[in-house]
């Protein structure tokens, strides 16, 4: 019998060619999923074996997060049209395909667990022994994220009028159905209880003293989150964590042109660093909290989570001008780089930027920083050289102890050359939230409640694992020319 041999249509090399890069593999593989595995398994050998990949399914998540896959549905349907996009999210071919509740309860595990804050901080932690992130200066800042269930869309609030106008209205006779009594049919309503009036005039020290202990009493029940701002330093970054509203709210803010911006959602806090552009920390709360608070919050975490970090400056916007802010800047050992709100006109013989004024109208020039008595040092300016009141009416030097006011005074000192150039490393954080919102799909959330912080979690683990995989491939190329 003859044998027909027949030619091949493709080489062996011109298959591997031909297939397809895994092109998830030099990200992933700086993600240590060990941890999540040991708690999201079993106990036991014994029992219904398990059916799922909770690893491929936690990596799929990330995946679509760098797709911009929007709905956990159109993840089941990729992974059971596309077999390269299972290899790529990890599945074998004996694992199930996973459904939409498996997912859902994934997500569940997830926040419960709090798996993928763990894995974001072991993240950072590696890119600042590599050296990719120094933390020298972090800008601190928040951003708006709609929740899928937005009620003040345009398209909700469209529907909400043609509700309106379709609901016919009841006739007078219908509103009020009498009885035969001629009574209004209906529960009655119970009758509210009258405050006592207080007497005019100034209250009496009994009077006082009662009213300070309800005020004593009242302020007691409140959160930390209903205090003032100043009252929330005594608690630790659990507490505040624990405490921090997360559910959707309505928040209305002015934007950087001076206009109302309205958003019914989630706000989401982070803290970034200005030269390497790594999130370092972050949280996603209600949307009606104020960044003074969120910026106490996630302060107390850097000092817990990070405490190697040399925290050189924290910069911010006007929106955290504020005292305890400032204070607790500085029990980090930085610098706040704040814009700073005037409520009142400046003292005399201070300008805008609480620099010395001389006689004749000029501001001193900010000259040095000691750093050992933490004082700032201003010379007469280039104007007073002819002034004949040089010598006499205008002494040469101030210096100003940064404590005397930590909101005036800062290093450097406002308006100076060297804040200026400094505070405008504060917009790296909104170009990393633009990463985030363009490309990683932060703009809305699908998620409700507590499970949208898992969605903001994912993301951001997601823009982290590629910036770092990035900087791990930049430094493997400069080695290998360094060596040629």
């Amino acid at each position: 019998m003859y044998t027909i041999r027949q030619t091949e249509l493709f080489s062996f090399d011109q298959l591997l060619k031909m297939n397809p890069d895994d092109r998830y593999s030099q990200i992933f593989v700086h993600l240590d999923l060990g941890p999540l595995l040991r708690l999201l398994g079993k106990k036991s050998h014994r029992g219904r074996p398990e059916e799922l990949n909770v690893r491929a399914m936690t990596i799929s998540l990330l995946i679509g997060k760098i797709e911009r896959i929007e709905f956990v549905k159109d993840i089941v349907r990729r992974l059971r049209s596309s077999e390269e996009f299972r290899l790529q999210c990890r599945f074998t071919g004996s694992d199930r395909t996973p459904s939409e509740a498996s997912y859902s309860r994934l997500i569940h595990e997830l926040l419960r667990l709090e798996i993928i804050e763990t894995a974001q901080d072991e993240l950072v932690l590696d890119a600042i022994s590599e050296g990719f992130l120094a933390g020298k200066h972090l800008a601190v800042d928040s951003s708006a994220v709609e929740a899928w269930d937005c009620q003040y869309s345009e398209q909700a609030s469209k529907r909400a009028a043609h509700r309106r106008k379709s609901k016919t209205p009841k006739s007078p006779e219908e509103q009020l159905q009498l009885n035969i009594d001629g009574e209004a049919e209906g529960e009655l309503k119970p009758e509210l209880e009258m405050k006592p009036k207080r007497r005019r005039g100034r209250p009496t020290r009994e009077e006082s003293e009662q009213l300070k202990k309800e005020r004593e009493t009242y302020e007691a029940t409140l959160g930390p989150f209903e205090k003032k701002i100043a009252d929330m330093m005594p608690y630790s970054y659990e507490e505040l964590l624990e405490a921090m509203p997360r559910h959707a709210s309505f928040c209305s803010k002015k934007n950087s042109k001076g206009k109302v911006e309205s958003w019914y959602g989630y706000k989401a806090n982070v803290i970034v660093d200005t030269d390497s552009q790594y999130m370092v920390s972050g949280v996603l709360s209600s949307a009606h909290p104020n960044d003074q608070r969120m910026a106490i919050v996630l302060l107390k975490g850097l000092q817990l989570k990070f405490p190697m970090l040399q925290i050189k400056h924290v910069l911010a916007d006007k929106g955290y001008d504020c005292t305890t802010v400032y204070q607790l800047v500085r029990s980090l050992g930085a610098y706040p780089v704040i814009d700073i709100i005037h409520h009142t006109e400046p003292l005399e013989g201070f300008d805008g930027n609480f620099k010395p004024v001389c006689k004749q109208g000029h501001s001193y020039r900010y000259d040095s920083f000691d750093p050992k008595y933490n004082t700032l040092k201003f010379t007469r300016p280039k104007e007073c050289n002819n002034c004949p009141m040089a010598e006499s009416g205008c002494q040469k030097v101030h210096k100003i102890k940064i404590e005397q006011d930590l909101r005036k005074y800062t290093y450097p000192a406002r308006g100076s050359e060297s804040f200026i150039e400094l505070y405008k490393k504060r917009t790296a954080v909104e170009r990393v939230f633009a990463y985030l919102k363009e490309y990683f799909g932060l703009k809305r959330t699908r998620h409700r409640g507590l499970r949208a912080t898992v969605d903001f979690q994912l993301s951001s683990l997601a823009y982290n694992l590629c910036k770092f995989a990035l900087d791990k491939l930049n430094k493997r190329i400069e080695i290998s020319a360094e060596a040629a």
